[in-house]
């Protein structure tokens, strides 16, 4: 068994405060005995004033609560997902970055969020992350000690095409750090996170923020470990911050694809063709 934990947080709107939020959690954690412990998106800092936001970004090299959290990785001898910090780009733009911390405090791989959340929700809420941030471009898988990640962020999670993709390249853990709205969480948030997990046959680990936030955001909270046959193994029923423990036994990704061999099965097919109404091509 592995040992593992999900921090769940509710960052405040600074990064200095984001890391004396996180810091004890992560500490906790390690205390438990999680050798990998894995954070939220936006750990460093929430802020959804865009003007705001924009001066505190800082390279991923000095953020102050990467630097911090890089630093607790190696004090405590263990792997430490970023789930994702908000950061500059060497080219001055902004970055949704995932970032992997070893036990001696290396940063080891980094994704770039891929989808970006621009909806408009029927409950009026909207977004456009996109106006903020630049999407990366590549997937990424890494190890992590035992683990093999496939590293996602929050949206991803519902572009099933990217986990299948990480999963041929060998991933058998998929990451997905979250900050979702309570509406789509409430909807949504457990079935996706199980699908997820039952159509690659991995773990899905899924570490969130939770709660109402500094900067009047609300996040869902309720942070999920969900097993390769779908089965919930953990998962906290609150939007509290807190620490949440599960034992992962990695030989049950290949149990589980072994048993329904999807990854093997899929086959190549044409794209849809549009006929008309009596069943001729249009």
């Amino acid at each position: 068994m592995t040992k593992i934990a999900l921090i769940q947080t509710r960052t405040p709107a600074t990064p200095q405060a984001a890391l004396a939020h996180v810091l004890p959690m992560v500490r906790d954690a390690a205390g438990q005995g999680a050798k990998f412990i894995a954070t939220p998106e936006g750990t460093n800092v929430l802020q959804k004033d865009r003007a705001a936001l924009l001066p505190m970004l800082k390279s991923l090299e000095e953020d102050v609560v990467v630097t911090g959290l890089r630093q607790a990785a190696k004090d405590l001898g263990v792997w430490l997902l970023i789930g994702s910090a908000l950061v500059e780009r060497e080219d001055g733009k902004a970055a949704n970055r995932s970032v992997l911390v070893s036990p001696q405090g290396a940063v080891t791989a980094t994704y770039d969020k891929l989808h970006m959340f621009d909806v408009d929700l029927p409950t009026g809420e909207s977004s456009r992350e996109s106006a903020t941030y630049e999407p990366g471009d590549r997937a990424v898988t890494a190890r992590a000690g035992e683990l093999r990640l496939g590293m996602t962020v929050c949206y991803d999670l519902r572009f099933p095409a990217l986990y299948r993709a990480l999963a041929l390249a060998g991933a058998e853990v998929m990451t997905i750090p979250s900050a979702f709205t309570r509406p789509t969480g409430a909807a949504h948030w457990e079935v996706l996170m199980r699908a997820r997990a039952i159509e690659t046959g991995a773990f899905v680990l899924a570490p969130a923020q939770g709660g109402r936030h500094e900067d009047g955001r609300g996040t869902y909270g309720h942070s999920i470990v969900v097993a390769p046959w779908g089965e919930v193994l953990a998962q906290l029923d609150h939007d509290e911050p807190g620490v949440l423990i599960a034992d992962l036994d990695l030989t049950a990704a290949a149990r589980a694809r072994a048993a329904i061999p999807v990854l093997a099965n899929a086959r190549a097919f044409a794209a849809p063709r549009v006929l008309g109404q009596e069943g001729v091509r249009a």
